[in-house]
């Protein structure tokens, strides 16, 4: 008997109130969300979040905010004041998590430490997700996602040798705090389940720690052979060949053959075996210490041949190939399509936008399709409704600016 799939996600029952702004800790309550997590979106009453600002924008509609905070209901609410402090607080203990993303010290000043949430709600989480931590010299500084991926480190391999370092065009930084803290989350939630006694915790997540934590090799080929890596262009320092080649036509892709097996079978697709034992080639520390000699030889021989050859060769070898992707290749690739890598969430304005599939897949589980992120104090009635606010007060509330 075949089981009937499940549409529940393993974070279902879990509640977040996702206060952060612009990018980062959002994110992370978004994957959440993506898993079953009931997330309420928390902003002030000015709608002032930096991310509804952020192209693409259309019409004046933030659509960058609508994808990011997909599976989420909003509600508005101004902290900083005496009565937005005490609805909070009555608010907490409905939550699981609080997700935050200000300066460290903020809330203490709003009169929100640590000691008065946790009166609130004893086994709540509160996730901190800033760019340097809660501790040491630069717990105060802002931050924003390339500062922490200037200083993590990660930028400096970038770029092409002897150049300047370089940002990719989208936030890394921030995607991946994003999944640190939904890693926090899904982590302490499990804690938290297995002991109805557990009590909350205070999770210090600094942006630049998680993409420092990234770089596992890093310090040690540091400390243990005195190397300092550098950007290196397209090329891989570690391993060899692993570059950006261009065909005849113009078309770049990526083309990685490290082991010695494949590396074997791409000096097979380009009829030159013998490669495969050259002494300069026969291993991989080899080949990175002759990489120069070798990428310029497989670059010439790329270079006069048309992309459509070179894949139909590579594929044939069973070689680890792409071109680089467009959104529009991604749109059209049959491996996509077939996967449903894009899904349309269900939007008030406008129909349906498309944004990437929930990821992982869990098989045997119906993995659902989320609404787009909420409009500025959408679910405000909803919410705060069941905390007994009748609509007289709320619209007291909205005229005193409280939300």
């Amino acid at each position: 008997m075949t089981p009937t799939p499940s549409s529940a996600g393993a974070l279902a029952g879990v509640r977040i109130l996702d206060m952060a702004t612009v990018l980062a800790a959002p994110m992370g309550a978004t994957l959440c969300a993506d898993h079953g997590a009931e997330v309420v979106k928390l902003e002030l009453p000015d709608g002032s979040d930096a991310l509804r600002g952020l192209q693409p924008v259309q019409d004046g509609v933030p659509l960058w905010w609508k994808v990011a905070n997909r599976g989420k209901r909003g509600i508005t609410l101004d902290v900083r004041q005496a009565r937005g402090r005490e609805l909070f607080l009555s608010l907490l203990p409905r939550f699981d998590v609080l997700v935050e993303n200000f300066r460290s010290g903020t809330l203490d000043r709003w009169g929100l430490d640590i000691a008065t949430l946790h009166a609130a709600n004893p086994r709540l989480v509160v996730v901190r997700l800033t760019g340097f931590g809660q501790t040491g010299p630069y717990k105060a500084r802002p931050g924003y996602a390339r500062i922490f991926e200037a200083m993590s480190g990660f930028t400096n391999l970038t770029g092409e040798a002897g150049g300047p370092p370089l940002h990719s065009n989208f936030p890394v930084g921030d995607a991946v705090a994003g999944l640190f803290c939904a890693f926090s989350i899904a982590s302490e939630m499990v804690r938290l389940r297995g002991d109805p006694n557990a009590k909350g915790v205070e999770v210090d997540l600094a942006a630049t720690e998680a993409l420092f934590r990234l770089l596992d090799c890093l310090p040690v080929e540091h400390e243990r052979l005195g190397q300092v890596r550098r950007p290196e262009g397209n090329r891989a320092s570690y391993t060899a060949p692993s570059n950006m080649y261009r065909s005849r036509d113009g078309q770049f892709f990526s083309l990685v053959a490290s082991s010695n097996a494949i590396f074997a079978r791409l000096c097979e697709a380009i009829g030159e075996p013998e490669l495969a034992s050259d002494p300069r080639f026969n291993t991989n520390p080899a080949r990175v210490q002759n990489l120069v000699a070798l990428d310029q030889r497989l670059s010439e021989w790329f270079a006069r041949h048309d992309y459509a050859e070179l894949a139909s060769r590579l594929e044939q070898a069973g070689l680890p190939f792409s071109k680089a992707y467009t959104i529009e290749d991604i749109e059209q690739d049959p491996h996509f399509i077939a996967r449903g890598a894009i899904v349309r969430l269900p939007d008030p304005d406008f129909g349906s936008l498309p944004a990437p599939c929930v990821v992982p897949r869990v098989v045997g589980r119906e993995m659902n399709v989320p609404r787009t992120g909420p409009s500025v104090g959408e679910h405000n009635a909803e919410v705060y409704g069941a905390l007994g606010i009748g609509a007289e007060e709320l619209e007291r509330l909205r005229a005193q600016g409280v939300i």
